[in-house]
């Protein structure tokens, strides 16, 4: 396991994990991704100041490939995802939580889609089985309809989640530094970058299994009212602050 980037030769993909007193589950989703990773990729794993042995687990693996950055202070999985794109070295960012799975075919699938879109999305199935949250799967139809997806993001039917998505490297110089008042829903404002970048790609297919259970971070039920509309405030903020930073990237080949 590295506490530094990966030198030679240069990294294909970094997949960035949040952890944060994950302990129960995050061995399972470690070994699925590891069994996709070649040895020109990386796992980046921030750990949020965990007290159950999350650590520990994570240093057991003891696997070059691995990267583990010990935060002192809770800082929350929105500056955590952060801080691990940024220590990233990849070509290819992919996003994962530390409660999946990883579904076989996964990161060759994510690479392929992002030669053609600087930002991917995918669905989920429920690791289990079991009901999906109550909004529609991403189609590969919905591509190119990036004002009505971007409507769909403001309204809360376009199924974004930071667990199935991936961006290419330049991304970064618009995704970071994450806007200091979002305090959740980093996928969203990386989709609302990718919409406004007029590059996202839709995937059908179900990239990874998700742990549903009572400490996700996306809520399961319904929000009061209150919170609905500041959470709508947010996200409209986040969409004109996208187009202020649009010019930080270069336009992908063929936009």
């Amino acid at each position: 396991m590295n506490s530094s980037p990966l030198n030679s030769p240069a990294v294909r993909a970094s997949v960035c994990m949040a952890s944060y007193n994950g302990a129960a589950f995050i061995t399972e989703q470690v070994e699925s991704i590891l069994a996709q990773l070649g040895q020109r990729d990386e796992l980046v794993i921030v750990d949020d100041a965990s007290t159950d042995g999350t650590r520990e687990l994570v240093r057991s693996f003891a696997d070059p490939r691995i990267r583990l950055i010990e935060a002192t202070a809770n800082q929350g999985y929105v500056r955590s995802f952060e801080q691990a794109c940024r220590a990233s070295s990849g070509a290819s960012v992919l996003l994962a939580d530390q409660d999946d799975v990883w579904t076989d075919g996964r990161l060759e699938l994510m690479l392929t889609a992002l030669e053609e879109h600087q930002v991917v999305a995918s669905n989920f199935d429920v690791l289990g089985g079991g009901p999906r949250p109550a909004i529609p799967r991403l189609r590969s139809s919905d591509t190119n309809r990036r004002a009505a997806n971007l409507l769909g993001i403001l309204v809360g039917y376009r199924a974004y989640y930071g667990c199935g998505m991936a961006f290419r490297r330049e991304v970064l110089d618009m995704f970071a530094p994450v806007p200091p008042y979002l305090r959740e829903s980093h996928d969203l404002w990386l989709a609302i970058c990718g919409n406004v970048l007029g590059s996202i790609g839709h995937l059908d297919e179900s990239t990874l299994l998700r742990r549903i259970h009572g400490d996700n971070a996306t809520p399961r039920g319904w929000r009061s009212l209150p919170v609905i509309l500041a959470a709508r405030v947010v996200l409209v903020r986040l969409l004109l602050e996208a187009v202020r930073r649009r010019s930080r990237v270069r336009p992908a080949p063929g936009s």
